[in-house]
């Protein structure tokens, strides 16, 4: 599945343009023209990254962003200002409040389009180096070693990658495609079923102190990881 952006445009030729130019570089965008309209679209399966305008309909850029950032599930989704505003006050305000990024209009395509794979570059939590633990359940990406209350667990690989994954992105659900573009490539040809099989694996390594709980089937959509039983 691709990259699921929502983008908040009150203008319709340019929200979809916007969509036009996402689609031709195979992204998935999801519209909104409104205030409302965007903070209902903020929901499983979220969007991986939202392209917003300053001023639309019933609220504003800035107040969205305030929104989104008081909302557990949703305050680490990048966010990317697109505005006429272009006066160096206003950029900084809209830093301020947590957009990722502002992007001045008129933009050129390939413009927009480094600007989304910077953000996510930098926004993708799977980069840091740093040991994850959860309920005990501790992952050290630099040594690559996975314990569970302190037991050393075994996992190949591909298993460690995805429990990554999972852990670095924790409450939100993903379909097998989603999965396979993240932890094995958009590039590598693998079949859904595969996710299914490493998912098994993962599980029975960690059932052993019972964390496998930790990685729960949601019927119909896919995987997620979570502490919420």
């Amino acid at each position: 599945m691709s990259m699921r952006v929502l983008v908040v445009e009150d203008e319709a030729p340019i929200r979809e343009m916007l969509c036009f130019m996402l689609e031709q570089k195979g992204y998935e965008p999801v519209e909104a023209a409104d205030f409302t309209e965007a903070v209902a679209l903020v929901k499983e399966p979220y969007p991986e990254l939202i392209l917003l305008d300053w001023m639309i309909p019933g609220g504003s850029g800035i107040q969205f962003i305030k929104l989104m950032k008081q909302e557990e599930l949703t305050r680490n989704i990048p966010i990317v200002m697109l505005t006429a505003r272009g006066e160096e006050e206003d950029k900084v305000r809209g830093l301020e409040v947590g957009a990722d990024d502002y992007i001045t209009k008129p933009f050129s395509p390939k413009e927009l389009t480094a600007r989304i794979k910077a953000v996510m570059r930098r926004s993708a939590p799977t980069a840091t180096e740093e040991v994850i633990d959860v309920q005990g359940l501790r992952l050290d990406p630099v040594s690559h070693r996975v314990t569970a209350n302190d037991l050393p667990l075994d996992m190949g690989p591909t298993e460690f990658r995805l429990l990554h994954f999972f852990m670095t992105h924790p409450e939100r659900v993903y379909s097998r495609e989603q999965l396979l573009n993240n932890v094995w490539g958009t590039n590598v040809y693998v079949e859904d079923r595969t996710v299914d099989v490493h998912i098994r694996r993962l599980r029975k390594a960690m059932a052993v102190t019972g964390h496998d709980v930790l990685i729960q089937t949601v019927r119909g959509s896919g995987y997620r990881f979570s502490s919420r039983i």
